[in-house]
């Protein structure tokens, strides 16, 4: 099992990102949270199967058609517990 905190820049606001996160983290059995971040950037915590969230990961660097995806950050954390994933508005 591994978790992780993600801190996602680019054009990454406004173009579904966090949708999409979402149902790709769900079709992977993953929890944990993605919300907007004030600086622009999308800021998320995922926890799962390690090849799961390495899928989850990939995803990210590209995002959905829309985002443009300058940077993908990727820091190890501890397991927060969390159950299910959800968009934090």
């Amino acid at each position: 099992m591994a978790t992780m905190h993600l801190w996602i820049t680019g054009k990454v606001q406004g173009v579904f990102y966090r949708a999409e996160a979402a149902e790709m983290a769900k079709k992977l059995h993953l929890n944990g949270w993605i919300k907007n971040a004030d600086e622009g950037a999308v800021e998320a915590t995922v926890s799962g199967r390690d090849e799961a969230v390495q899928q989850f990961i990939a995803w990210c660097r590209k995002g959905p058609k829309r985002a443009q995806v300058a940077d993908v950050v990727v820091t190890p954390k501890p397991d927060d517990g969390l159950l299910g994933f959800q968009v934090i508005r």
